[in-house]
């Protein structure tokens, strides 16, 4: 069964979960699904943003309980898990992880729930929008684990420690609401995908070069780099659009009262 689908539609990826009657929980197909569908798109030149959403009635319902049955009674796992296959990561945490790779904006839409591989995976988007009531949790405490899919890379840039700690702790899930005071939600919508739409369609109409640079130096000043390291990659990336071929665009049509053509 496919487990994600892509479409390219006006310079827009739209990778959608496809395994809706299982709440597009996580098994091995899925994370590899997952992460060859961010793997096509970070040499993919054409895309200018990526829509990550999930069928039915949940965005990712985490590890499928199966599979996590098999795993836990395999014996030994340690070459398994710590192995690096995907760089830095391994499969699991590339889940997550490809889609910082990924060199354009990645909005996702989260509808039900986002627990455990799930919640990891919408961390790894740039921007979550979230349906009313929507339940995120950190749910590996449940399993007696502890999050190991990118989690601890990715939740300190978008929350406090204590919020970490308690939901690391207790794997109780959060509604939305909680979440967008907690930092990891960025917006609450009634439909979380038209709205992730909107926003994928605005990204698509901004100068290319210009979007994908910026997250690039997003990045680099989330990364620990110095002050000094930081305010340099601002001169070089500007330095590298000033004058360009989408930067004189954007401004003649500024000038004329238009949308850029890019």
């Amino acid at each position: 069964m496919t487990r994600v689908i892509t479409e390219i539609r006006d310079h827009v990826a739209h990778v959608t979960l496809t395994r809706a009657d299982k709440m597009n929980a996580v098994d091995p197909d899925m994370a590899e699904a997952i992460v060859a569908a961010g793997e096509a798109l970070v040499g993919n030149d054409e895309i200018r943003a990526v829509l990550l959403s999930g069928e039915g009635r949940a965005f990712c319902a985490g590890l499928d309980v199966a599979s996590f049955g098999k795993h836990a009674s395999g014996g030994d796992q340690t070459d398994r898990i710590v192995k690096r296959t995907h760089g830095d990561s391994n499969l699991m945490q590339e889940v997550a992880m490809i889609w910082r790779k990924v060199p354009v904006p990645v909005i996702a839409a989260v509808q039900g729930v986002a627990f455990g591989a799930g919640f990891q995976l919408a961390l790894g988007a740039d921007v979550r929008i979230a349906a009313p009531g929507t339940k995120f949790a950190v749910m590996e405490a449940k399993w007696g684990l502890v999050p190991d899919m990118g989690g601890m890379v990715l939740m300190p840039t978008l929350m406090r420690s204590d919020v970490i700690r308690l939901m690391t702790y207790t794997a109780e899930p959060v509604a939305a609401e909680k979440g967008l005071d907690w930092g990891f939600v960025t917006e609450i919508a009634d439909d979380p995908h038209a709205r992730a739409l909107e926003i994928v369609t605005l990204i698509a109409e901004k100068s290319p070069s210009a979007t994908r640079l910026a997250k690039s130096l997003i990045a680099q000043a989330e990364s620990g780099a110095s002050e000094a390291e930081v305010l340099m990659a601002e001169s070089v990336e500007q330095a590298k659009l000033i004058g360009g071929a989408h930067q004189k665009e954007i401004v003649a049509a500024n000038m004329a009262g238009r949308k850029p053509v890019f």
